[in-house]
């Protein structure tokens, strides 16, 4: 009784040491041994585990000289696929000599950064790192699209982080060339960035700003040196740059933002909006809309208006005039499209195109000729599918089998244009006269305005490059900032001009027109889309292509400038994509869509 009480004891006082996790011992090996039902001995406890692991490093310690210190297998690993690591205690801090240094929890990921005091002295700081490799990701352009609160914060932002634009790996650049291919999407904000200063495009003189609105009024061609020594002595300049930031609104309401639209009621929430309750109010709006949107397509008609958009809440539209874009009649794009207004559409009979599909399901059937692509589903007519159901009446059991009855036809079969809706692919194309009936049918459609929320009541904007009736002139806002960034000798000024607004297609070229000149060909820009419009890219089938001489004859009277309108005839080559980054070096185009 005494021998199994001392062993009961015995195991006792072992199981109470075991979760201790005392160093070794003489009673640690012998109750190893011990065999014991459902005993692994391959099995370590966590404290063993990281007393063993301890007492493995001090040997390494022990063995290895201070300097010649060799570093774990994983950590070796780790360098070498490039990962930022801590520093690796030293010796010293290990023994008692030195001051201990911190170590590593060995649960932490091994890609974990150090802080900021356990940087090498000697490597340079992780900001200049990151301005030693910038790079614009789409997905950062996007969001900023969205974040337009603080403008002064966001600017000088970008400018200490990019003090130029460069090209990622990941991006294909594009050839070089002295002009920039066509871009009929509307810009919300672009970005200048160059080694000289925009000083000159701030703090106009009142003859100097009256004297560009005359030459916007007028249409005056202004033709500038290549290449300008003073920029600010420049009254030309001064004159041409106001001129190019004019374009011309409807409606126009000072405490609302009237572009973009799409996505817009968290900005319009809490403004006021009179005539959301007052339908009599909403009529005249209305009806001074009818006759803006009907003044604009007579000047698109007779090519006294180039172009112009028409925002609402749900899609945006661009007209564009014969001889642009590659084509001779006036065509219309609709993007971002849904089912119900395509059915519209066709139940007031406008004749339209879908580009986008039409193109996908055509390569599908070139590239697969036995396997059934979107294309080819959507040609399948009502006499097939009555076919795929022949075979029951063959062998007699139509009545015994319930088929499908006619709704649940017509569903399956417009699947795939559920799909498409609110996507660049839902692009619409009306051409000719059918841009007539078009414009009938945005006018009498209730669909057209939105009848709750923010917007309620609310028609949509017009924007055009030249005045028509019920239009109030709007300019661009544009301010240059002065900063300082970092180099390898020490501090260098960067200078950055920032316009945002509606900025559309004539726009943009005059503005790099203007800063190709003051900037002695050198300079950078970062470019932020409304992407509901980049779709607006894409290239349609071209009837006819007009030479300059005859495109200048015909719309020479349309307000823009003759390289701005040869630009603007050329066939679009972005696709659905849109210009993000530019960089102009001795007067020579790089870009990246």
């Amino acid at each position: 009784m005494r021998v199994g009480g001392g062993a009961a004891s015995g195991r006792g006082q072992r199981a109470r040491e075991a979760p201790t996790g005392r160093p070794a011992g003489s009673s640690a090996p012998r109750v190893m041994a011990i065999s014991v039902p459902g005993y692994s001995p391959s099995f370590r406890k966590p404290p063993e585990t990281l007393r063993l692991r301890r007492k493995r490093v001090r040997s390494l310690e022990a063995a290895a000289s201070p300097r010649e210190q060799p570093e774990p297998v994983p950590r070796r690993a780790a360098l070498a696929a490039g990962l930022l690591l801590r520093p690796f205690p030293a010796a010293a801090g290990r023994g008692g000599g030195g001051p201990a240094a911190a170590r590593r929890n060995p649960f932490a990921r091994l890609d974990n950064r150090p802080p900021a005091a356990a940087e090498p002295p000697d490597g340079p700081p992780r900001g200049q790192q990151e301005a030693q490799d910038p790079c614009l990701d789409s997905n950062q352009e996007n969001d900023l699209l969205w974040e337009e609160k603080f403008p002064e914060r966001t600017a000088v932002a970008e400018l200490l982080q990019t003090p130029q634009v460069s090209f990622s790996k990941s991006d294909i650049p594009s050839s070089e060339s002295t002009e920039l291919p066509v871009d009929w999407s509307i810009k919300t904000r672009l970005l200048f960035t160059s080694s000289q200063p925009f000083t000159w495009a701030d703090h106009l003189k009142a003859q100097e700003e009256a004297q560009g609105i005359i030459q916007h009024c007028r249409a005056t061609e202004v033709t500038l040196p290549q290449s300008i020594q003073d920029p600010k002595l420049s009254t030309e300049l001064r004159c041409a740059f106001q001129q190019s930031l004019i374009y011309w609104l409807h409606p126009a309401f000072p405490w609302l933002p009237l572009f973009p639209r799409i996505g817009a009621d968290r900005k319009m929430t809490g403004k006021i909006s009179p005539w959301s309750n007052d339908e009599t109010l909403q009529h005249i709006l209305m009806s001074d809309w009818s006759v803006s949107f009907t003044s604009l397509y007579n000047l698109l008609k007779t090519k006294l208006c180039p172009y112009f958009y028409v925002c609402t809440y749900q899609f945006t539209i661009l007209f564009r005039a014969a001889g642009l874009a590659g084509n001779d009649v006036i065509t219309a794009l609709v993007s971002p499209t849904t089912r119900g207004i395509r059915e519209a559409m066709k139940n007031e009979g406008i004749e339209f195109s879908l580009p986008l599909i039409k193109e996908n399901g055509y390569q599908k059937k070139k590239t697969s000729g036995t396997s059934l692509g979107n294309g080819e589903e959507q040609v399948i007519s009502d006499d097939d599918e009555d076919e795929s159901f022949s075979w029951l009446e063959e062998i007699g059991v139509q009545d015994k089998i319930k088929k499908p009855d006619i709704l649940s036809i017509k569903l399956c079969k417009e699947k795939h244009e559920v799909q498409m809706d609110h996507r660049p692919e839902s692009v619409v194309l009306v051409k000719g006269m059918n841009t007539l009936t078009l414009l009938n049918f945005l006018i009498n459609s209730k669909s057209l305005i939105a009848s709750s929320g923010p917007q309620a009541g609310l028609p949509p904007t017009l924007l055009s490059p030249v005045a028509f009736r019920g239009a109030t002139m709007q300019m661009l806002k544009a301010r240059s900032v002065n900063v300082k960034t970092q180099a390898v000798s020490g501090y260098k000024d960067q200078f950055s001009l920032e316009i945002t607004g509606p900025i559309m297609p004539h726009s943009l070229h005059s503005v790099t027109m203007l800063l190709k000149s003051s900037q002695n060909g050198s300079f950078s820009a970062g470019l932020y889309t409304h992407e509901p419009t980049a779709v607006f890219n894409i290239c349609l089938p071209a009837n006819k292509i007009l030479d300059k001489e005859t495109l200048q004859e015909e719309l020479g009277n349309c307000g823009l400038h003759p390289k701005t309108l040869d630009q603007l005839s050329q066939i679009p080559t972005l696709g659905k994509s849109s210009l993000r980054l530019v960089e102009l070096s001795d007067f020579v185009y790089n870009w990246r869509s």
